[in-house]
């Protein structure tokens, strides 16, 4: 069996690749820049773009199955082709955030898109719908973190349900491997607890072995904050992320243990496991 998985060197894909590898699975692996992918040897590492369909078709040749990272303004072309290429199945990297359907979601429209272009291709599928990522306190806070040893932001006492990314790659690999079992089905992914902001902080202190303050602002204040940075839409869905927290606390759900046979990771082990980027590189460098 040949799997395809694009996105391979993101935070999921790259688990994604490690986990099939070590069932003995023949994966090659999609990337803008082979050069830097930093993949294992055994993975066979294909140049392309998801943003060019045509860039994709010789990586689809001899494929069996798909792992796909979601770029909706091309997934109508990307699943085309794969059907053609005699893809029999394909494992969807989406989010919790289908589920909202508002309209005004802007992460719930961006991967409904692609989940609509996968089903009406007619090719079996699964849907792997994570929560919250816990590397998204990566670009929130890092860099406070490592240059003030403090994290400022809204809701401290705003419960998430973060998950880790080795949880949603070992669910996509399950998937993957056992088509099977888990077509047509849509995972809804969640971390093992309902942890505040305050506590994540308290968390990442340890795992750094450092003190970490936090600091509550406003929500006009982390809006103007995260605006330098993020689109208007963005920043308003992930306020209203937090706001709708405090008011309606997430309950975390047992899929990855279901799937995986083995609980969800902790906050906490996620805070270990990237330890290195929270640190400040001075602390790194007398190490």
């Amino acid at each position: 069996m040949t799997v395809l998985v694009t996105g391979a060197t993101g935070s999921v894909g790259r688990h994604v690749v490690d986990r099939l590898l070590a069932e003995n699975v023949t994966v090659r692996a999609l990337t803008r820049d082979p050069a830097a992918a930093r993949l294992p040897a055994q993975a066979e590492v294909c140049a392309g773009d998801l943003t060019d369909p045509a860039s994709v078709t010789d990586a689809l040749r001899g494929v069996d199955k798909l792992y796909l990272f979601p770029v909706p303004e091309t997934a109508r072309e990307i699943v085309a082709a794969a059907r053609d290429a005699g893809v029999r199945h394909i494992v969807v990297l989406s989010s919790s955030s289908v589920l909202d359907e508002s309209g005004d979601n802007h992460s719930g429209e961006h991967h409904r898109a692609v989940e609509e272009a996968v089903r009406a291709s007619g090719l079996t599928w699964t849907f792997v719908r994570p929560d919250e990522f816990a590397t998204n306190v990566l670009w929130k806070w890092g860099h406070s973190v490592r240059a003030e040893g403090v994290v400022r932001a809204p809701y401290g006492d705003a419960p998430r349900v973060l998950i880790h990314e080795k949880d949603v790659a070992a669910v996509a690999a399950a998937a993957l491997l056992d088509d099977e079992r888990h077509a047509g089905q849509a995972y809804v992914l969640t971390g093992p607890e309902a942890i505040t902001q305050r506590d994540q902080v308290a968390a990442i202190a340890a795992a750094v072995g450092q003190p970490v303050a936090f600091e509550e602002i406003t929500p006009d204040q982390a809006r103007e904050q995260m605006g330098r940075a993020m689109p208007a839409p963005v920043v308003e869905m992930v306020l209203g992320y937090l706001a709708d927290a405090v008011a309606h606390p997430p309950t975390p759900v047992d899929t990855v243990e279901r799937i995986t046979g083995r609980p969800a990771l902790t906050f906490a082990q996620w805070a270990a496991d990237h330890a290195d980027a929270f640190t400040p590189q001075t602390t790194r460098t007398a190490a």
